[in-house]
């Protein structure tokens, strides 16, 4: 088989990643093997592969095959493997192992498991034509679903899907969504299923064109002050998928008093007005029970995902573009059949 490997982090000026030929893996126990026809690209890969997480112990192997928003097709299963059959496609998210027995796993927050492996940064990910998967956290993909337009939801989708379940929106609500990304397009979506009015806030011009075509009742220039200042204090919640200290502080000047923020992403919070009652929480990812739900409203047409098709050999390509801003929403490396 062949697959993008990274040696050693570096600078993706450096060209780190390598397409080249490595021994195709045999599933354990517990385990099935799927043939790759899809990975999402995500900025958490770029972090990987630059080194930006070296100090948290990511990438945990050497070399190791990034990516972990994968689609495929079973093509082998360990003999203890119940509930997949050869040929079935699936779906494989960042979550890709986790304990089953701590109080998270048993509680349906097995993502904050703290034994948890991650697709593509403790274990081999979908940049490559074969990749394992732990059966545990497969998912059967619905009929109808084109696997290429697919593989976001197992990132963008559940993460974004995640974010929003946290809150008690429905009709009358404000919900402002700051990144209008690969995660930000699904939020859009998930919180118009709610009937609030979204706003979607952005600086990219693409970026805020998708959000109107999914649901964002308006959006609003991150650049342009006075068009901020016109959202100042006018939203019940804030859904935050930025990374960018003044990013935040945009979005909690957005929050009603009382509002809430999620965030997907760090923040830097300084003199945190307690009198006006606003809550901040984080979220990462989703359950197993979520991730079906993200599947199922897909399969029912009621949220899509933007992508922007590579080659798998074109890894580096796709991340030239998303680390140049110049991405409509998500890349997706696909398997050469699916281009034709």
């Amino acid at each position: 088989m062949y697959a993008n490997q990274l040696d050693s982090p570096a600078p993706l000026a450096d060209r780190p990643l390598h397409w080249r030929e490595t021994e195709r893996p045999v599933p354990a126990a517990g385990q099935l093997l799927i043939k790759v026809i899809a990975c999402g690209v995500c900025r958490s890969n770029l972090h990987m592969i630059e080194g930006d997480w070296v100090d948290g112990g990511v990438p945990a192997i050497s070399p190791i095959v990034p990516g972990h928003e994968v689609t495929g097709t079973v093509v082998e299963l360990a003999e203890d493997v119940t509930g997949f059959e050869l040929g079935q496609t699936v779906g494989v998210q960042p979550l890709w192992w986790t304990c089953e027995e701590c109080e998270f796993c048993t509680s349906g927050r097995e993502m904050l498991c703290h034994q948890r492996k991650i697709t593509g940064e403790h274990v081999d990910g979908g940049y490559g034509e074969y990749m394992l998967a732990t059966a545990a956290h497969t998912y059967a993909l619905p009929d109808g679903l084109d696997p290429v337009d697919a593989a976001p939801l197992f990132c963008p989708g559940i993460t974004a899907f995640g974010v929003v379940d946290k809150l008690d929106l429905g009709p009358g609500d404000v919900v402002a969504v700051f990144g209008l990304g690969g995660v930000g397009h699904m939020a859009v979506q998930f919180a118009a299923l709610t009937g609030a009015e979204v706003v979607g806030v952005g600086r990219n011009r693409d970026h805020l064109a998708v959000a109107v075509e999914l649901g964002a009742s308006r959006t609003v220039d991150s650049t342009d002050a006075d068009a901020l200042a016109e959202i100042a204090g006018t939203a019940d919640a804030v859904l935050n998928f930025a990374p960018v200290d003044t990013v935040t502080e945009q979005a909690l000047a957005t929050l009603k008093w009382g509002g809430t923020l999620v965030s997907a992403v760090p923040v830097t919070v300084t003199d945190f007005p307690f009198n006006t009652e606003q809550t901040i929480r984080g979220s990462v990812l989703g359950n197993r029970e979520q991730m079906q739900e993200v599947l199922r409203l897909a399969a029912e047409g009621k949220v899509r995902t933007v992508t922007e098709r590579f080659p798998l050999d074109r890894a580096t390509e796709a991340l030239d573009r998303l680390a140049a801003g110049t991405l409509r929403s998500r890349a997706v490396l696909a398997a050469a059949e699916t281009l034709d």
